[in-house]
């Protein structure tokens, strides 16, 4: 065995020994430093070995810097490290020199070392400090593994007096909050960075290289000692440390790799490694995942730090600057300090607990307070104690609370922060129940309690002018809207029963009617808020499902909300809690479709009974006004007109018979299939019209061909004229349609109109791709079938995990039985499809036939 193969494997097998220690350790975080620090000592020592073989001049230092440089390394971390050469030193001149750095760096990889090196003169390394603040950081924490103490002491000492500690703050925490900006300023994302996200081990680092570059101290117990921390905030940032730095351990041994994202992937594996195993929960009766145990844990870590890490910059901050911090009374118990809301006293909560509450108040109504100080936020964590039963129950405290709801401003920004340094939990103690509790549906992509504030932040955009471009028909109903903390708390409740068993709407009505009752929140305006917690997924389920053309549909809503009133209140509320849930869920036309069963029930709530004749007929004329509009022949349209009935013109809006008419006028009942495509006038995506004889297969053909083609259908409306020709309208969406629709569109119309003809066998279909977040919660696929009120036609709906290709899975069993689709709703909520077809056909009148359809549909989805 040569030299470096026996590095190579006395490096890896005492590497594997530490491992199989951490391994070993359950859920006790003790001790995770300490072997971090084994881990650096033993690749400490296989850098030594191997700077002694490359035999280089005494003059050059190699350093640690980074993670490394703190004398601690986690299993898959780079080991970054620096040649520190004299300032004499000319690597281009010196080719001998060149050629032993070169083989010591290609030594330490063929010995097992995933190095990141750079290789700089001492006067090369303070200059790119002082223009580098990435620099600066991994040099404030160098450590000398070999070579010449005095050339590293110089570099110390140089780069001490370069230092700017000022700068360097500004710096650091302007890119703590780029980071935290690029995690969604919350550490309660599904998917966190225990290493980046927002309360995670970065954080403590930013507070330790700040305090370094201050000369404030170097460790924990250096801050305690030179009080800028409490020796309980020492305790609490010491454990969760240890706790977020086990975590990040585990990862990337059971990943094989440096990661730091707890990805769904290996959340049940590492929360395995520390003893947790699914069971139920003894308050919900639900299966709890081993994960969500872990998750919790990782959250109430991720939110302590996040709080420490703000207390403890703003001390910093103040060490740094002491003279410009001159604070202005507000009351006998606040000042106002630069903006930041302070307490008079330490102790103000102990003595005081009712201005706890009225920290947030203040918050909201002072001019000029733009957060919390230094010393409020520690006063605020040292006092959750006194947040007790008798808190919650107070007259006074109880008046406090629902007057932050009623305020016009501040109230999204005063919940953040009282989720943040959990009073809200702790005052409101149902809500407590779910911070940190994550949802497994492939819908939301924030903890429950994250959600909820996301909600609650986006009905308060309603209100605000600003923001009247994002969702103008909101901004407008908004204006109209005399009490918003109404929809306040309807928000703060909606999800708040979620992982409690049973149907979390009925319990949220009755915790929200429980606390309107205590809040003295009068009858009328409880009724209202009740109502909400209770219907807050019908519309949006209405919406998507079901075929609003139906006047009976509309009716039925319209009944169920009762007035406008109510209907305005619902569908603010809906919206906000479609756009809470996920970046990828809203999109323009689960948009149009709230909009469209806003205004048909508004008709019907103003006095209009629901008339089919009349509406065609209004649409009608709307049509034919905008076909004058471009000029049509007199009566060009009757020829398609004579061929439709009254679904077709209840199923599209004047716009779309208008489009029709014109592609189509000159085509009625010829061979030829006519496709056409144009943008979508919902705003997003494109509307392509299919004009063709019909054929049992034609929808599976047509869904073939956009899954081939990479479209995504959102909607499609299937209609089957009298003389025999199929009139399908479908809404479609792909990633690229933005910037290509010219050419996407042509294609379209050209490819799909060469797929229809040709009249080929269907494709088989192709093994669509699964996400990474349907490999780890896939969810059983769902078939119902079922007759329509008047067992005319069926109503099919299927639920099941999105993947690609899923539509023609189920286009092709329909074809296959010579089922005649009419509707089809497609609705994609994350990484979950529920899709809802209008079906009719000779087989559905048959028990056996319908249960061989069912089968053959679950079959497909689970394939």
């Amino acid at each position: 065995m040569t030299e470096l193969a026996q590095l190579r494997e006395q490096y890896r097998s005492g590497k594997i020994a530490l491992l199989a220690s951490l391994a070993s350790s359950g859920a006790s975080s003790r001790g995770i430093h300490s072997l971090l620090k084994k881990l650096a000592k033993h690749t400490d020592h296989t850098l030594k070995l191997l700077w002694r073989r490359a035999g280089f001049p005494v003059s050059i230092c190699l350093v640690a810097t980074g993670g490394y440089g703190r004398g601690e390394l986690f299993p898959h971390s780079d080991v970054d490290v620096l040649l520190l050469l004299p300032d004499d030193a000319r690597l281009d001149d010196d080719l001998a020199l060149k050629a032993k750095i070169e083989g010591f760096i290609g030594s330490c990889w063929d010995s097992g070392l995933e190095i990141g090196s750079s290789v700089r003169t001492l006067r090369d390394c303070v200059e790119e400090a002082v223009k580098d603040v990435t620099v600066q950081t991994s040099l404030l924490e160098a450590r000398l593994i070999a070579g010449d103490q005095k050339n590293f002491q110089s570099l110390q000492q140089q780069f001490e007096e370069a230092l700017d500690p000022q700068a360097f703050f500004v710096a650091k925490t302007l890119e703590l909050r780029q980071r935290h900006n690029k995690f969604e300023n919350t550490p309660y994302a599904l998917e966190p960075n225990c290493k980046e996200s927002p309360g995670g081990l970065r954080d403590l680092q930013v507070v330790l290289w700040v305090a370094r570059a201050a000369g404030l101290g170097k460790s924990w117990d250096d801050l305690a000692r030179s009080g800028l921390a409490t020796a309980f905030e020492v305790r609490q940032i010491k454990a969760n440390e240890a706790l977020l730095s086990l975590i990040r351990a585990r990862l990337h041994i059971i990943a094989g790799r440096r990661e730091d994202r707890l990805v769904f992937d290996l959340q049940t594996a590492v929360a395995e490694s520390f003893g947790y195993s699914a069971h139920a929960d003894d308050g919900s009766k639900l299966p709890r995942r081993a994960s969500e145990a872990l998750m919790r844990r990782y959250y109430w870590a991720a939110k302590a730090v996040s709080q420490l890490n703000q207390i403890l910059l703003l001390n910093i901050e103040e060490r740094l600057n002491p003279n410009t911090y001159v604070p202005r009374p507000i009351n006998e118990r606040f000042l106002d300090k630069a903006g930041m809301l302070e307490v008079a006293s330490d102790d103000l909560y102990v003595r005081n607990p009712h201005a706890i509450l009225e920290t947030f108040l203040l918050y909201e109504t002072t001019v000029g307070i733009k957060g919390l100080s230094a010393r409020t936020l520690r006063a605020l964590y040292n006092a959750r104690g006194v947040m007790n039963s008798q808190f919650r129950r107070d007259p006074v405290n109880r008046d406090t609370f629902r007057r932050i709801l009623q305020q016009p401003e501040g109230i999204t920004h005063a919940m953040r922060l009282m989720n943040q340094t959990s009073v809200l939990g702790r005052y409101l103690w149902v809500f407590r129940n779910i911070v940190g509790q994550m949802q497994h549906d492939l819908f939301h992509v924030y903890t429950v309690d994250q959600h909820i504030l996301m909600v609650l932040r986006n009905v308060r955009r309603f209100f605000m002018a600003e923001h009247s471009h994002e969702y103008p028909m909101c901004s407008q109903l908004a204006a109209g809207w005399d009490k918003p903390w109404i929809l306040y708390i309807a928000a703060l409740f909606h999800d708040i029963a979620k992982g409690r068993g049973g149907d979390h709407s009925e319990l949220g009505c009755k915790d929200v009617r429980v606390f309107c009752r205590q809040h003295g929140i009068a009858a009328e305006d409880a009724r209202l808020i009740e109502f909400l917690v209770g219907e807050h997924l019908s519309m949006s389920r209405i919406a998507q499902k079901e075929d609003l053309s139906n006047p009976e549909v509309i009716a039925a809503f319209a009944k169920r909300v009762g007035n406008e009133r109510y209907l305005t209140a619902l569908y603010l509320l809906t919206v906000a809690d479609i756009r809470g849930t996920s970046p990828k869920v809203w999109n323009a036309w689960k948009g149009k479709l709230l909009e469209d069963l806003y205004r048909y029930t508004l008709r019907v709530l103003g006095g209009r009974a629901p008339d089919a004749d009349a509406e065609v007929e209004a649409r009608k004329r709307e049509a034919l006004t905008a076909l004058a509009l471009h000029a049509e022949p007199f009566e060009a349209h009757k020829a398609l007109w004579d061929t439709l009935d009254v679904s077709y013109f209840m199923r599209h809006e004047a716009s779309d018979i208008a489009w029709h008419a014109r592609q189509l006028s000159r085509h009625v009942g010829k061979a030829k299939a006519i496709v056409r495509a144009r943008r979508s006038l919902a705003g997003e995506g494109m509307q392509v019209l299919v004009y063709t004889p019909d054929a049992p297969d034609l929808f599976a053909r047509i869904c073939g061909y956009f899954d081939q083609a990479g479209f995504s259908i959102l909607d499609a409306k299937i209609h089957t004229a009298n003389n025999g020709y199929a009139l399908d309208t479908f809404q479609v969406v792909s990633p690229t349609l933005a910037e290509h629709y010219r050419e996407l569109a042509g294609m379209v119309e050209a490819d799909l109109d060469r797929t229809i003809e040709e009249q080929r066998p269907l494709p088989p279909p192709g093994k669509g791709r699964v996400s990474r977040r349907v490999k780890s919660f896939p969810i059983a696929p769902r078939v119902d079938l079922r007759p329509d009120e008047k067992a005319q036609r069926w109503l099919l709906s299927v639920s099941a995990s999105d993947r690609v290709g899923l539509l023609y899975l189920i286009a092709r069993v329909l074809a296959r039985h010579r089922i005649n689709l009419q509707l089809a709703k497609v609705t994609t909520l994350g990484e979950r499809v529920e899709d809802t077809f209008l079906i009719d056909g000779p087989e559905l009148q048959h028990n056996k036939a319908q249960i061989a359809i069912e089968t053959e549909l679950l079959e497909a989805l689970n394939a």
